[in-house]
């Protein structure tokens, strides 16, 4: 396949953006925001680095009626509530700040990236969908994994926050995204997006290629090399690799703002515009 030149970056891409964490309280979010049963999305919110409360609050309670380590179908995490993994080193926190952060012990490793919406809540709805809404009821977050009726939330004692189906296979994890990655979201180094039938993953490796795999056979790359090296899709519609704020490698589908990059079930990896119009693919 032949490479795409790298462009110059969209105006606005700060260092910020590269910034995984801020100081031990910090925590990315690893899906994007939509409308919780439907396609059509909620208000993007950018998946960079956000800092947390400062420490989950002592008279945080279980939530009625949980088993410790698993948020069943149709339960709600209210303000304040959490679940804990079995072994009790880690918990997920529905922070009253409207933040839903994974922990282990004080140190945050994962969150929806929602502070700032007082009163949010999350519900593992029934049709398998993980799903944070405001006081509104506007979803925030989702997980993408609704037409999966009956799928549970486990809190494990590995340190892995995992969407399980009624047959036991993962639907989502907190290292891994289903499907899309959205406008305006970062792929992090050690993070991935999996197409919908498991098949196909695309890695951001922390050797600083990104990497489409089909089970552990390498299928396309960016060719590209470095420490903390990860991918943006901009919101002006390119995928871009960075290390640090200079780019390494982009789609150069620049120009079409809202654009979202899928893996799909065929193996195939999209950028599509929002009018579903394919702008790059790697089979190019």
């Amino acid at each position: 396949m032949k490479r795409i030149k790298t462009i110059a970056v969209a105006a606005g891409v700060t260092a910020a953006v590269t910034s995984l964490s801020v100081g031990a309280w910090a925590a990315t979010g690893g899906s994007h925001p939509a409308s919780p049963k439907k396609e059509a999305a909620a208000s993007p919110r950018k998946a960079d680095a956000a800092a947390v409360a400062a420490g989950a609050p002592s008279t945080a309670a279980r939530p009625k009626n949980s088993a410790t380590g698993l948020v069943k179908s149709g339960q709600v995490l209210r303000p304040g509530k959490y679940v804990r993994s079995p072994n009790e080193k880690y918990g997920l926190l529905q922070q009253t700040d409207g933040n839903l952060v994974f922990y282990q012990g004080k140190k945050a490793l994962w969150s929806s990236v929602t502070a700032g919406h007082p009163g949010a809540s999350t519900a593992m709805q029934p049709d398998g969908n993980l799903v944070v809404y405001g006081k509104d009821k506007k979803a925030l977050w989702q997980s993408d994994t609704a037409r999966h009726p009956g799928a549970a939330l486990a809190v494990q004692d590995d340190g892995n926050l995992v969407i399980y189906g009624k047959d036991k296979k993962a639907l989502w994890s907190r290292h891994i995204s289903l499907e899309k990655l959205q406008s305006g979201h970062i792929l992090p180094v050690g993070r991935g997006v999996r197409s919908p039938n498991g098949t196909y993953s695309l890695q951001q490796q922390t050797d600083g290629n990104l990497v489409l795999y089909r089970g552990k056979t390498p299928l396309w790359s960016s060719k590209t090399t470095g420490s903390g090296v990860f991918s943006l899709m901009q919101t002006d519609g390119n995928f871009v690799v960075y290390r640090g704020t200079k780019p390494l490698w982009s789609t150069g589908s620049g120009g079409h703002a809202g654009a979202t990059l899928a893996v799909q079930d065929d193996g195939n990896l999209v950028v599509y515009g929002k009018d579903k119009k394919p702008l790059w693919s790697s089979e190019k």
